[in-house]
């Protein structure tokens, strides 16, 4: 019995042996043939199989990214996992189709930086007419093979010498005359002392800012006597008296610690301290790539990037500029590229990265890109906008049509800084996309821009969907800068919207400087859109407009506080242009709805509204009765909504609320 015992533990103990055995050989199989490790003390003739450089340094860690992807691709994919620090490229890091199913990862709570910058070193301090700076040499601009608009120290933006250093001076005058808006100018005149013959104008580059687009010209010469500045080439469109701009880049307007100025010339950065800022000390990155992560499929070809995550990685520190002849775009700066570009790719993943102190576009999803996510990102300091979807072009080859694409649970903030026209999401022909749980805030433009036909011809931007997302300081910043554009929304769309939905989000302070801060924007041609359970509340020209388009439902939403009116309709046609019911509107100031009338082929029934202080309860040029004669609002009220605190924009509706019985279902929890 003992004997049979002992055989039995034996063959348990066997059994046991070859199992932790099978168990380390696949660990063993799978760690060596599926995961590698990339690090700033690595080695690229290293196996990239251990975290760290052994003890005595014959293996480790590879030492770029672009080694450890081509030897995952040799290894039919994997997980690349990156150490912490800052690894500067020399060029994009190019994921092809080949590359399909790599995933890049940080490593453990290790934070990474992909940067698309360098490192200015060789500071020297100066002191030029009073002024005491910092300088060094860059040789590579003075050679005419680099030049740059943005800097960062010590993890910070610098602003670039500004004049005026806050605010905008206002163009005095025009003296070419163009008999379309859409037709820019040369020059314009400005007041006495804005401007001066500067030694180093040639330097320097005006930025002005005309109806929802910026110019960035540089100046070809000053006459100081007539108050004129010319340019070598036209402003985008047709600039006007009080259009605001301001001064960048001339060593005279450098004036203010935390400014610099790059000299072509002299081939010289000079930079004014912050105080107690040490340039020998700190960590100086300038821009020197336009991207840093290029997903190259070939969707007309049927070839695709597949499957590729990001996680936990940072990209910061490139920059785009304009060609010359260019002074910028005519509209949402839609020509600015992402700082990660992706064409033909599929169902890749952006989870828990940081995009930041870049010159461009965060992330863009062009040409074929389908089934994509961007998911709990951080986008911020960012020249242009956050994310582009899809292209301008209609492409009647399905397989180059962006869609299906997600953005969820993004923090997208603080763009615009260069291409101030840029938006937090643009989405132009491209369908079925969702856009929910994000928060955007602090751009000079749009929040969410969806469509790319102006009027009612062909678009691919249908089923879109806009969810729970917080849309706020649009048009003019946090920090109370701007606004500078008009003509701008929370949400923007245009065109074909079949199937597309904007439902239970929160969109307040929106201003425009000259008109156009709205809420919930529908352009030219928007057709068959529903707007519904969203907030708007603190705009300069209203909560709702509706330029022309057809069959769209406004419903069930809260509009409150528009400065100037609370809804706009600017366009009559022949067909019923929307439908606007069971929405509640609370404002003080203006009036209750702005625009042509015209033959009333528009439906207005069971609102509820209430004007206080020096809200008018107005409709057009006609009074409350002589709306409801028109056909309007027939069985809407006039009452106290009942607020829990209107005075901190709390509209949550108390028990009892008279919004019951115009059928309002309440949305604000």
């Amino acid at each position: 019995m003992k004997n049979r015992v002992e055989r039995y533990i034996a063959m348990i103990r066997k059994a046991i042996l070859i199992l932790l055995l099978i168990t380390t050989l696949e660990v063993s199989v799978m760690s060596s043939e599926t995961t590698f490790y990339v690090a700033n003390d690595g080695n690229n003739s290293w196996s990239g199989k251990l975290p760290s450089p052994n003890q005595n340094k014959t293996d480790g860690p590879f030492a770029s990214l672009s080694h450890a992807k081509d030897i995952a691709c040799q290894a039919g994919g994997g997980t690349i996992y990156v150490r912490g620090g800052t690894y500067f490229l020399n060029e994009p890091l190019k994921i092809n189709p080949e590359d399909s199913g790599i995933t890049f990862s940080a490593y453990k709570d290790e934070k990474p930086i992909i940067s698309g910058g360098r490192i200015i070193k060789g500071w020297k301090q100066t002191e030029i007419d009073g002024k005491k700076l910092w300088v060094t040499e860059i040789p590579e601009v003075k050679d005419g093979k680099w030049f740059f608009r943005e800097l960062w120290i010590n993890g910070e933006r610098r602003i670039r010498a500004r004049h005026p250093n806050k605010g905008y001076f206002k163009v005095a005058g025009v003296i070419e005359k163009t008999e379309q808006w859409h037709q820019g100018q040369t020059s314009f005149q400005f007041n006495d002392g804005d401007i001066k013959a500067w030694k180093s104008y040639e330097d320097a580059e005006i930025v002005v800012m005309c109806r929802w687009v910026d110019s960035h010209l540089p100046i070809k010469s000053i006459d100081e006597s007539q108050k004129v500045v010319y340019f070598p080439y036209k402003s985008v469109f047709q600039l006007a008296t009080n259009d605001p701009y301001y001064i960048e880049n001339a060593f005279e307007i450098l004036d203010s610690p935390g400014e610099w100025y790059l000299s072509r010339k002299e081939g010289k950065l000079y930079y004014m301290p912050m105080q107690n800022e040490d340039m020998n000390k700190a960590e100086v990155i300038a821009p020197s790539l336009i991207q840093t992560v290029r997903l190259e499929g070939k969707p007309e070809n049927g070839q695709f990037v597949k499957d590729v995550k990001f996680k936990g990685l940072t990209f910061a520190h490139t920059e785009w500029w304009l060609p010359d002849g260019s002074s910028g775009f005519a509209q949402a700066a839609v020509g600015v590229p992402g700082t990660i570009y992706a064409e033909g790719a599929h169902n890749c993943v952006w989870e828990n990265c940081i995009v930041a102190h870049v010159g461009n576009y965060a992330i863009e999803l062009g040409k074929g890109c389908k089934n994509n996510k961007i998911v709990n990102c951080d986008l911020f300091d960012l020249a242009g906008g956050g994310v582009k979807i899809g292209e301008t072009r209609i492409s009647e080859n399905d397989v180059e049509v962006a869609s299906g694409n997600e953005v969820r649970n993004c923090h997208i903030h603080d763009g615009g800084i260069l291409f101030h026209p840029a938006v937090g999401i643009w989405v132009g022909q491209s369908p079925n996309n969702i856009m929910a749980d994000n928060h955007i805030h602090d751009f000079y433009y749009t929040g969410v821009s969806i469509g790319w036909t102006w009027g009612y011809s062909k678009a691919l931007a249908t089923g879109n969907i806009l969810e729970n997302n917080h849309i706020h300081h649009i048009g003019i910043k946090s920090n109370g800068d701007g606004p500078i554009l008009s003509d701008m929304g929370g949400v923007y769309t245009l065109g074909n919207h079949e199937g597309s939905v904007i439902r239970g989000n929160i969109f307040h302070d929106i201003a425009g400087i000259q008109y156009g801060g709205w809420g919930i924007y529908f352009d030219e041609g928007t057709t068959h859109i529903l707007a519904e359970n969203n907030l708007v509340y603190n705009t300069t020209h209203g909560g709702f407009h509706q330029h022309y388009g057809k069959e769209n439902i406004f419903r069930n939403n809260i509009i409150a506080f528009g400065r100037d009116w609370q809804i706009q309709r600017s366009r009559p046609e022949e067909h019923v242009s929307f439908i606007f019911e069971r929405n509640i509107v609370y404002w003080d100031k203006g009036v209750a709805l702005s625009g042509n009338l015209g033959n009333f082929n528009i439906v207005f029934n069971n609102n509820l509204y209430f004007a206080v202080g020096d809200g008018k309860m107005q409709f057009g040029n006609l009074s409350w009765e002589e709306w409801q004669k028109n056909g309007m609002d027939k069985d809407s009220i006039i009452a106290d909504p009942m607020f829990v605190d209107v005075s901190k924009r709390d509209f949550r509706l108390k028990n009892g609320s008279p919004a019951e019985k115009i059928g309002f279902v309440p949305f604000i929890k």
